[in-house]
């Protein structure tokens, strides 16, 4: 605690900060983002600058090379990669525990892993396969493969991935696989992290029916946030995989908050036809699809064999003529919550769900948001059928953009409109001890 002061204590000094930190933020906030930082932290097991062995590549080989020396080590490596572009020639497999994968911070367009083609035909299937726990890959971008650009193992107990700050496109199957091993269900990956990622089809289209976004088989107490997911679309034969789903017990308790998901088939799934998850939020996304964006458009957000699960405070505008935005289907789809949410289509109970599906609108216009095509689906301006009518729901404290909602006076949909933003907590740190 007393180096984490000291670290917090320079960042309210720097100046170069814009508006000092110290003068800007009430008591309670600073409070608050040292809670969240330190749980981040504690979340994520930031490595110590004293544990990771760093290693720099400029080249296939050395990457390769070191992606196998960290291996043998036992992991704790991690491994920056120069800017540039990296043709694989065969798959980055992972092995060991606590090994990162990384580019310059902030600037993830500078370096490119690839495969050598986006096809059933490719010599590369997946770019990278994960059997470790605690994998990070930051800064950097994914690109062209046979199967997937990243596969985290769960049957071989890889946990707590994070993967954040990327850019991932063009994958010929699911872009990011979570698996599992159907003989041995319970052996799984938890509390993975995906954030500010970019999931994309640079054509403005996939390579066939059979893709996805974040395809996660049995997954539990995973993170999905602040990611763009854009032209998740079947050119043939029937609709593509979700931008992001969740399913296959003991699949629970994941949350997929403040993602903009954009020409995508289908949004965000939670289950499959007897394949279902447990519990879990939705919350604070922004959805939109085209007239024109496909022929296979459907859901936004959809449960399925997903009992106590919660979907509330989402956007979702549709200029397709699929007739619902959120459907909740089948018996074992109880005890839901979908409140709170802002839509242009209707609300669909399907074969025996049930729950409470109240307090939406689903009568938007076009006229009510920024810019729907690009999918800014923030309030243009005051709606008063939305401003202030949302009902209060345990959890809710933002909104799309981190925006605090008012208790008492909280916005149907996911954007809190007229609010101010709170700034996140740092992230990036290294903690020193002494």
């Amino acid at each position: 605690m007393k180096s984490f002061s000291r670290i917090f204590g320079k960042l309210l000094r720097n100046k170069n900060s814009g508006p000092r930190l110290a003068h800007v933020f009430s008591l309670r906030a600073v409070a608050a983002i040292l809670m969240a930082t330190l749980g981040t932290i504690a979340a994520t097991g930031i490595a110590t600058a004293q544990t990771a062995h760093t290693v720099s590549v400029s080249t296939v080989a050395a990457l390769m090379q070191a992606v196998s020396d960290a291996n043998s080590a036992g992991g704790n490596w991690t491994i920056l990669v120069a800017d540039g572009t990296y043709t694989l020639t065969r798959t980055l497999h992972v092995t060991a525990a606590n090994v990162t994968i990384a580019g310059q911070p902030g600037h993830r367009e500078a370096v490119t892993l690839q495969g050598d083609a986006m096809s059933a035909t490719a010599a590369v299937g997946d770019l990278i396969l994960v059997d470790g726990s605690n994998f990070q890959l930051h800064d950097i971008t994914l690109q062209k493969s046979g199967w997937h650009l990243i596969q985290i193992q769960g049957e071989q107990n890889a946990q707590s991935p994070i993967i954040r700050d990327c850019i991932l496109r063009d994958a010929y199957q699911q872009i990011l696989k979570v698996s599992q091993d159907p003989s041995r269900p319970n052996v799984v990956s938890d509390n993975g992290l995906v954030e500010n990622c970019i999931f994309e089809y640079t054509a403005g289209i996939g390579p066939q029916y059979y893709i996805g976004g974040i395809d996660a088989h049995g997954a539990h107490n995973w993170t999905v946030r602040h990611n763009t997911f854009r032209n998740i679309i079947s050119p043939n034969t029937t609709v593509a995989e979700f931008a992001v789903h969740f399913w296959d017990l003991p699949s629970g308790n994941n949350l997929v908050e403040q993602n903009l998901i954009v020409n995508c088939d289908r949004g965000i799934g939670f289950g499959l036809d007897g394949r279902g998850n447990t519990g879990g939020i939705i919350r604070n996304n922004m959805i939109y699809h085209a007239a024109n964006a496909g022929a296979f458009a459907d859901s936004g957000i959809s449960l399925t064999d997903s009992p106590n699960t919660q979907v509330y405070n989402n956007t979702i505008y549709r200029d397709d003529s699929f007739p619902w935005a959120i459907d909740y289907r089948y018996s074992d789809t109880a005890g839901v919550l979908i409140v709170n949410n802002l839509t242009n289509a209707r609300i669909q109970l399907r074969d025996g769900a049930s729950g409470t599906a109240s307090n939406n609108v689903t009568s938007a216009v076009a006229g009510w948001f920024v810019n729907p095509p690009s999918g800014d689906l923030h309030l243009a301006s005051a709606v008063p059928s939305v401003e202030g009518k949302g009902i209060t729901v345990v959890g809710l404290t933002d909104d799309f953009d981190g925006q605090i909602r008012p208790q008492g006076s909280i916005d149907i949909g996911a954007d809190q409109h007229g609010a101010t933003r709170v700034p996140n907590p740092p992230t990036g740190l290294t903690v020193i001890r002494h």
